[in-house]
Formats: structure tokens, C-alpha cells, sequence
């Protein structure tokens, strides 16, 4: 069982790496829940293999970073659309 989990952490990392991916769309993706992309990547993944998990947590706190500005484009959006 706990290679399992340390695979998927490593997949997990490069899911988000390569695709620039937000927790909750690597949840989606991996159909697991995001404290669970979280725990993997910030806690399983720096004993298994640290600088992947420093690159995985870069996206991470970037995506973070401009989840303010994702979100209120996402509702002007909805706004245009409703009252347009």
C-alpha cells in the first residue's frame, strides 16, 4: 500500500508541473480529494523526493497567488453573460 501512495504522489507532482494545474483540478484528474493533492505534495512527496516536491509546491503557490484574480474573472464572466 505505501508504494502505492508514494507513486501517486510522484504522479501527482508531475500532473501539476507539467500541466500547470491547480489542486482542485489535480483532485478532479486523480479523483481524490484535495487534502489529499495537498498532504501528497507537501508532506509524502519532500521524503520521497524533495526537489520534485519543491517544484510541484512553486505551481502550487503561483496558482494560489492569482486564484483572486481566476475568480473574479470568473465572475464578471457570469455577469457579462447574464446581463449582456
Amino acid at each position: 500500500m505505501k508504494d502505492y501512495i508514494e507513486e501517486r504522489a510522484v504522479e501527482i507532482a508531475n500532473y501539476i508541473i507539467e500541466n500547470g494545474a491547480t489542486v482542485r483540478q489535480t483532485a478532479k484528474q486523480f479523483r481524490i480529494s484535495k487534502s489529499t493533492v495537498h498532504k501528497d505534495v507537501t508532506e509524502r512527496l519532500l521524503q520521497i523526493n524533495p526537489s520534485l516536491a519543491r517544484e510541484a509546491r512553486k505551481v502550487l503557490d503561483m496558482n494560489k497567488s492569482e486564484r483572486h484574480i481566476r475568480g473574479g474573472m470568473a465572475t464578471r464572466e457570469k455577469y457579462l453573460h447574464q446581463h449582456g
